[in-house]
């Protein structure tokens, strides 16, 4: 399996496998467990320093018990090291299950896009307004809305955050429906429909409940 593809993993297509330490326990978890049981719901997120997925990560965990209702199994990959995945956790415990994979292995298997912070993207970013969560009175430009709910969350940034941003941003995430013989059935890839103002979306729970509605048998 080659390490990282040109474009994101797309409905039909075997997802890659793959094993990470857990970030909610002790050992590892691997995309094997899963097949031949029941389809997986897999969000891939970037570190913990990122706002907008401490939020996401928070609604995914919400949107478990539905899924679980449903019969899909959830798991979440944070793009962080398991000793601060783990810290983080024990404060602000989840019900989602998750692994850890501080160097993006699966950011890449799954093609998720790393855009290059061009002169354009920077301009975007500065002068696209948003509010992914809706919890703001109005949308703010990327970077204000990200100090703004990192100020809503009294987020403080380790010397662990600070490395990871540095080597991560600005890597996109993406979530993929997967089915018991380990075909994607449904994926949503940040900004690949909105562009930069999709930036920190992440799917309704009905959005997700309808492609677990749609697989197939």
């Amino acid at each position: 399996m080659t390490d990282t593809r040109p474009t994101p993993i797309r409905p039909g297509e075997r997802a890659p496998d793959f094993t990470l330490a857990a970030a909610d326990r002790d050992g590892t978890i691997s995309l094997a467990e899963y097949r031949g049981k029941n389809p997986l719901m897999l969000a891939i997120f970037v570190g913990l320093w990122c706002p907008f997925c401490r939020r996401s990560i928070a609604q995914m965990g919400t949107a478990e018990a539905s899924l679980r209702a449903a019969g899909v199994e959830c798991l979440g990959v944070v793009a962080s090291t398991p000793d601060n995945a783990r810290l983080y956790f024990k404060y602000r415990p989840t019900r989602l299950r998750l692994a850890a994979d501080p160097e993006m292995v699966t950011h890449r298997t799954y093609g998720l896009p790393r855009p290059a912070p061009t002169p354009q993207l920077m301009e975007a970013l500065a002068t696209t307004r948003i509010n992914p969560t809706g919890e703001l009175p109005e949308p703010l430009p990327v970077q204000e809305a990200a100090m703004a709910i990192a100020q809503r969350d009294g987020y403080v940034a380790t010397a662990t955050d600070e490395a990871e941003v540095g080597k991560q941003w600005p890597q996109l995430k993406g979530q993929f429906l997967i089915d018991r013989d380990g075909i994607v059935r449904w994926a949503n890839v940040e900004c690949g429909e909105e562009g930069v103002a999709g930036i920190g979306k992440f799917p309704t729970v009905d959005e997700m409940l309808a492609a677990v509605r749609a697989l197939p048998g």
